[in-house]
């Protein structure tokens, strides 16, 4: 009985590596034995932009570092209220920077004078209805956002717009190859390879627009339409 179980095991034991072996093989990969075609290839969709991000803040100058940041502080904060009463989330609502640098004034052949200091609060904005977009940054300036940057206008989830541009550059790149390969009196007989080489990247916002008081009129903003592409890399094998 000792006999049969100790040559259970033996065999066991034996069948450990070839079950090890078979889980680690690969299938080979064919040999290319015509020739290879290398293309770039994109593909392009249009959309509407449906986010808007503003750059708004505050810059204040008072003869001391206090009193430059007490005002700031007291105007952002009525900033920040008429954020929230025109609906602006608190999530959409992000601090970019706050500075506080002195003044000086350089008159020739004499040592520069303190005049004062400069406090500036800036924040960023998101918000989605741009519909609104005029409306609200007449409520900024209004209430006291000197510096406004924007707006940029983007697509706030491109990715199943990104897909459909994909998918168009991986069509557009094998009807590249059968263009090439009908030129050459030869057929595609395989893909090798495809790599992506990028997204879209978001347009600049509009330059840096200083408001001291708020005009009668309502800022308008048009969306227009936006292009998002993708590029890709693809190889393919001819005969």
């Amino acid at each position: 009985m000792s006999k049969t179980i100790l040559t259970a095991l033996a065999l066991g034991a034996a069948a450990v590596p070839a079950i090890a072996a078979a889980q680690v093989q690969t299938v080979p990969v064919a040999m290319m034995s015509g020739t290879r075609l290398d293309v770039s290839a994109s593909g392009e969709v249009t959309r509407i932009p449906d986010l808007a991000i503003i750059s708004a803040g505050v810059q204040t100058l008072q003869p001391t570092a206090s009193a430059a940041i007490e005002e700031n502080a007291a105007r952002m904060e009525r900033v920040r209220a008429a954020l929230k009463r025109a609906g602006i989330e608190d999530r959409d609502i992000q601090t970019a920077s706050i500075n506080l640098n002195p003044e000086y004034v350089y008159d020739q052949n004499r040592p520069p004078r303190l005049t004062g200091y400069r406090a500036t609060n800036t924040v960023n904005i998101k918000f989605r209805d741009l519909k609104r977009t005029g409306a609200i940054l007449d409520a900024l300036v209004a209430e006291g956002a000197n510096q406004i940057n924007g707006p940029s206008l983007t697509i706030d989830k491109p990715e199943s717009a990104l897909d459909e541009a994909r998918t168009k550059a991986i069509a557009n790149g094998r009807a590249r190859a059968d263009l090439y390969a009908r030129a050459l009196g030869m057929r595609v007989v395989r893909l090798i390879s495809v790599s992506e080489g990028g997204g879209y990247s978001v347009p600049p916002p509009m330059p840096m627009v200083m408001m001291a008081e708020r005009s009668d009129a309502s800022s308008k903003i048009d969306p227009g339409t936006q292009q998002l592409q993708v590029s890709l890399s693809m190889s393919f094998e001819l005969r």
